[in-house]
């Protein structure tokens, strides 16, 4: 098949999770002899027009210099050129900003949408910003030939609210083997000595919460938050209120796997305050790095960890659970998370269900 995947800023990853899956899917996809094509931003580091056998389209972004705006005129490229590239599957990841322009994607590719989280619930938007939100899914399902959702909670609302049929197929992680190359911990940090947290810098993912747990503790392990602190004005806020704290590290944004396993492979326990979405990539990546979770509780974060991490609800949670949990106490809830990975998150099974699915959508649409 020849696919073509847009909705992302590119691979390799430099941005998040929609990314990352991009990058290991479209690389599977043409080592089992499919012609790929990922849409990148122009803006996007890598400049080549191949990735390890993917092909790389480059489309003009012009969020630089018109800020968010710049995503919608960016997607309208990516449509625009799909007209010419006589796709069999297009793989749309993500609706906000490219949505409005669906009457545009070509009829005869096979359109599969990944619906993402409920982006019109960030309480970052404004009440215009959210109602626009609810419309683009709207749209977004309406001119999708086949949907996608990456957690039960959201193929469950799918159903609710439009009474639409989506394929439950969530985001996939790697278990993590673990060496003995110490110089991914930057500084003084030591192992099992230290909290963690990677994340946006977005108010849905309780960072205030969990750092003002971290403060009331008065622990004396280093709590480590990972994330571009500056991209956001929420991050900024966060960096202005913490930031002189002596027990706290911003240590910015890093997308090298490697150093990000080993950094959750040796941090003594992980914080997961993501409260808005499907199944979040970095909760996959941290079980399968062997960490100890505590996660903030809600139905879509339960429904991946189940009873094996702990949960909070209150900075008073985050300090009692900083206090009293040690990684080397409950390696029992470690264990089962990395058999989840093994058996329902591989890349491998997350790959090839979406390969399945495509060759599924396909067959039925053209029958």
């Amino acid at each position: 098949m020849r696919i073509g995947i847009i909705g992302t800023r590119g691979i390799p990853n430099h941005h998040g999770g929609f990314e990352q899956f991009a990058d290991f899917f479209a690389v599977y996809a043409k080592e089992k002899g499919h012609d790929v094509y990922v849409y990148n931003s122009h803006l996007h580091p890598f400049k080549d027009n191949n990735y390890k056998g993917v092909n790389i389209i480059h489309a003009y972004d012009p969020e630089s210099r018109i800020g968010t705006a710049g995503q919608f005129i960016y997607d309208l490229n990516c449509i625009r050129d799909s007209r010419k590239r006589n796709y069999d599957i297009i793989l749309q990841l993500g609706y906000t900003s490219s949505s409005i322009w669906g009457w545009l994607l070509p009829s005869k590719p096979t359109v599969i949408t990944n619906m993402d989280g409920l982006e019109w619930k960030r309480s970052k938007y404004s009440k215009k910003v959210q109602k626009f939100l609810l419309y683009a899914e709207k749209l977004a399902i309406k001119t999708s030939d086949y949907l996608i959702s990456d957690s039960i909670g959201i193929q469950s609302y799918i159903k609710k609210k439009y009474n639409k049929n989506s394929a439950y197929i969530a985001y996939g992680a790697n278990v993590f083997v673990p060496n003995e190359n110490t110089d991914f911990l930057y500084e003084d940090l030591v192992t099992n000595e230290y909290f963690l947290l990677i994340a946006r810098m977005e108010p849905e993912n309780n960072i205030e919460m969990i750092l003002d747990g971290y403060v009331r503790s008065n622990s004396e392990h280093l709590f480590c938050v990972i994330g571009n602190i500056e991209s956001t004005s929420f991050g900024n806020y966060l960096k202005k209120k913490f930031g002189k704290h002596k027990g706290i590290r911003f240590l910015g944004a890093i997308y090298d796997l490697e150093t990000l396993d080993n950094l959750r492979f040796n941090s003594r326990l992980y914080f997961h305050g993501h409260s808005v979405g499907g199944t979040n990539p970095s909760l996959l990546e941290a079980m399968g790095s062997h960490s100890l979770i505590a996660a903030h509780h809600n139905d879509f974060n339960y429904a991946i960890l189940e009873d094996d991490a702990f949960y909070f609800k209150s900075a008073d949670d985050v300090s009692e659970l900083i206090n009293n949990e040690n990684k080397k106490d409950r390696l029992d809830l470690i264990k089962r998370n990395i058999d989840k990975i093994e058996t329902k998150f591989s890349w491998e099974y997350i790959n090839e269900s979406y390969l399945k699915f495509f060759n599924t959508c396909f067959n039925e649409k053209n029958k």
